[in-house]
Order: structure tokens, then sequence, then C-alpha cells
């Protein structure tokens, strides 16, 4: 508006000086004040316009930390009302002789032995079928690989013969973690009796300072699908040695 008016103000000036000289002074006079009023009004309307968007700025800012904030649970959680970090309490962090490994939390220790060189055994406090076994033995290869592949490395041993109906290698593969090589399988076996269905068998083993490192954590078949799956896979997933 402040523009216009002095776009008015210059034609009018012109046409007046003309006609009459005299009162052209005071009619110009009458536009700029007119202009000045015009500009204080503009620019207050730019001051009270410019801290609205300040505080709508403010607002919207204060909505979307709302919005990311980490309270909202999904079903079947409890909800994180402060919005705090969760910490994981499925598992327990354990460290062996020269291994480490995460341990579900709610199993507990077994003094049961199962094989040669065992040194450390949990079991699910409500199905002791569901267990997890650290062996560590001597040997003479220098790598996992000496073994020959992941499948003839199992042929070698870790089933008892009178016990295993059928043993199907559901998948296999030979990772690298810190410059190491490990074997990982995971196995299915049928039991004669028809315990559980079979259980599933996940083996972590590599070879370090003249030690062969073997962990084997499983479950049975029926409560691999009720959940088992996620302790029996973090747990044998986990296990390295230093």
């Amino acid at each position: 508006m402040a523009s216009t008016s002095c776009f008015l103000h210059q034609s009018t000036a012109r046409l007046a000086a003309s006609a009459r000289p005299a009162p052209a002074v005071g009619r110009t006079q009458l536009f700029v004040c007119k202009a000045q009023k015009n500009d204080e009004a503009a620019s207050d309307a730019a001051v009270v316009t410019s801290r609205r968007a300040a505080l709508s700025l403010l607002a919207g800012a204060a909505a979307i930390a709302v919005k990311v904030s980490p309270a909202a649970a999904a079903y079947g959680e409890a909800a994180n009302v402060f919005g705090k970090a969760k910490k994981n309490t499925d598992f327990v962090a354990y460290s062996g002789e020269g291994f480490k490994l995460m341990i579900p939390a709610k199993w507990n220790p077994s003094k049961e032995r199962e094989f040669p060189g065992q040194v450390l055994r949990y079991e699910d406090n409500f199905d002791a079928t569901s267990n997890l076994s650290v062996i560590i033995n001597p040997t003479t290869k220098k790598t996992i690989t000496d073994y020959g592949s992941p499948e003839e490395f199992l042929s070698q041993g870790g089933f008892e013969s009178d016990a295993v109906a059928t043993a199907n290698v559901l998948e296999s593969s030979a990772p690298v973690v810190d410059g190491k090589q490990y074997y990982s399988i995971t196995v299915l076996t049928r039991t004669a009796d028809g315990d559980e269905g079979g259980k599933h068998q996940l083996i972590t083993a590599t070879v370090a300072d003249g030690k062969l490192y073997v962990c084997k954590a499983q479950a049975g078949d029926k409560r691999w699908f009720k959940g088992a799956k996620k302790f029996v896979e973090n747990a044998a997933g986990s296990f390295s040695v230093a």
C-alpha cells in the first residue's frame, strides 16, 4: 500500500502545480503523511506477522518433539511413559574361558554334562529340552576349515548314534568374524522316540590357540515355533572366541 500511495502522490502533485500552485504543498504533505502512516502500519503488520510465524514454528517444533517420543507401546508391551531407552532384559552377557555369548535371562545353569570337554550348560526353566552347551577340546587343527566343509565337520561327531534317528542339515555357513573363521550349522534331528517331534540344533564352532570351541543351542520342535527360536538363534549367533 505504501508504494501505491507514493505513485498517487507524484501524479497528483504535477497536476496541482499547473492549476493551483499554493494548495499543492498542503496536498503533497497530506499524501506524504499518508504514505508514512501506511509505511508504519505495514511495518507493524510485518512485525506481528513475524511474531506469529515464530510462535507457529515453535509450536510445530514442540508438536514434532512430542510425536517422536517413544512412549507409545506396541501391542503386548508396557508403555514407556517417560520416554527412556528400554534395556534388553531377554539376555544376559556371559564371559567364559576364552569365549563369550548371550544367554537367555530365564535359563538356569545346569550341572549335567553331555559331552567331553563341556564347560558350560544352561537350560530353560520350563523345559530342559531347550538348552545350550559350550564344549572346548584340544585339537591339532589350525583352523576350523581343516575339518573340511561344515557338513564334514558335523559328521565327525556331535550326535549319539543310538539316540538320533535322522539329522538333516537345514543351513550352513562359514562366516569370518574379527579375522577368525567360524562354522555355523542349523540341524533338525528326529529322535527314535519322537520326543518333541524333533529338535532344532544350532552349532557354532571355531578353532583358536590349539582348541576346538563348539557352542550348541537347541529347542524342541514344538517350542521352537512358540518362541524358543528367538532365544536359541540369538544365543548361538552371539558366541565368539577371543
